[in-house]
């Protein structure tokens, strides 16, 4: 468990980062967003997010498992998922609520159905229901129940995942060949939806970021073969961005050969097909290489507010959710004004840095409070 005993600070950053591109990329026709992964290439934040929170799951937990045990620490696990289910049933009423105000002041009813929340009108109690059992849920609330049950799962995974991590991965890539061969799915509400992110596929990301932090240096094996690893993961990343950017500019799409559309074609996100998970795999290598753990770089000043978001994910995650759908609405009002996306996209991301530092100030706070010790009281007689 060498990596459980290094505090890697590239984790909280590109968890931050990851945040910050769900926000700008949850914000429609965002012009800012062009400043994320998600056009340049197959895969986007969501992977980035789902493989540090495997990473840093082993981190959090498995010395934990060592020191006191899997009961202890499997009910912490649990503890940590009742608080992301809480989390996501609040950020579900209040977003709900949110896009009915919006409906109702705006008189757009057409928005309801946008965010697939017609259920909810529907048959308001079924609907209740489903979404306590996480599966009826509007657009852009689809991570948190993935993580939920990823972590769910885990006290299972982790004994196994800290002595044979090559077992797992191995376990994880047959599931998630079985998935795609047989096309399983997970049910949703409404009956003929399905969960968009399917969690039997989306392990992969989630395992593989487990076992990294079980290999930690143990991966500088690797760099023998740094040259031709490097090489071929800059050529398939321009391969990626060339695609992705043809399905922008139509010039690039009549560049595109018919025989290389009908191998690639569908690249589906809900099971994370295999272009985008090695279109990840790419972009982790390079980031590697490019910044090692020990980098003086990553100790600068300016990574700090990104290094706070990615400290506070979950908070952060939803006040970004709630915050993309209020950018949605200013943007629109403002005919997508390309002034008002790049406000609106600053000042949303300014907020979440303020929550950041707050959080971590009351935590500060806390460790401070928890770390005085006692104080003998006299009691009067």
């Amino acid at each position: 468990m060498a990596a459980a005993s290094v505090r890697d600070i590239r984790l909280d950053l590109f968890r931050g980062l990851a945040l910050w591109f769900i926000f700008l990329d949850h914000i429609p026709t965002n012009i800012v967003s062009w400043l994320t992964v998600r056009n340049y290439g197959f895969s986007d934040a969501t992977e980035i997010f789902v493989f540090i929170s495997g990473y840093t799951a082993v981190i959090a937990y498995g010395r934990m498992l060592e020191q006191e045990g899997w009961p202890r620490t499997a009910a912490r696990i649990y503890r940590r998922v009742w608080q992301l289910y809480v989390a996501h049933i609040l950020l579900f009423v209040a977003f709900s609520a949110q896009i009915a105000w919006v409906s109702i002041a705006r008189d757009t009813p057409a928005l309801i159905e946008e965010m697939e929340l017609l259920g909810l009108g529907q048959n308001p109690y079924r609907a209740i229901l489903e979404a306590a059992l996480l599966k009826f849920r509007p657009v852009n609330l689809d991570v948190l129940p993935l993580y939920i049950v990823l972590l769910a799962v885990f006290p299972l995974v982790l004994p196994v995942v800290v002595r044979w991590p090559w077992a797992v991965i191995a376990a994880s890539l047959a599931l998630y060949a079985a998935t795609c061969r047989f096309d399983w799915k997970l049910p949703a509400y409404p009956d003929e939806k399905i969960w968009y992110f399917n969690p039997m596929a989306w392990q992969v990301v989630f395992h593989v970021g487990a076992a990294c932090a079980v290999f930690g240096s143990g991966l500088s094996w690797l760099d023998r073969f740094r040259t031709p690893l490097t090489a071929v993961a800059v050529a398939f990343l321009l391969f990626a961005a060339f695609i992705a950017l043809s399905w922008q500019y139509n010039p690039l799409e009549r560049l595109v050969p018919v025989w290389v559309a009908r191998i690639i074609y569908p690249i589906d996100k809900t099971n994370i097909d295999i272009l985008r998970f090695l279109h990840f795999l790419a972009i982790a290598w390079l980031v590697r290489i490019a910044v090692p753990i020990d980098a003086p770089a990553l100790k600068w000043r300016i990574w700090e507010p990104l290094r706070r978001c990615g400290e506070a994910s979950l908070l952060i995650f939803c006040i970004g959710t709630f915050l993309a759908l209020s950018g949605q609405v200013i943007v629109s009002q403002y005919e997508d004004s390309i002034l008002s996306q790049i406000v609106v996209s600053i000042l949303g991301i300014a907020i979440m840095c303020v929550a950041a530092y707050i959080a971590a100030w009351f935590k500060r706070g806390n460790a401070r409070g928890t770390d005085r010790a006692p104080v003998a009281t006299r009691v009067p007689r």
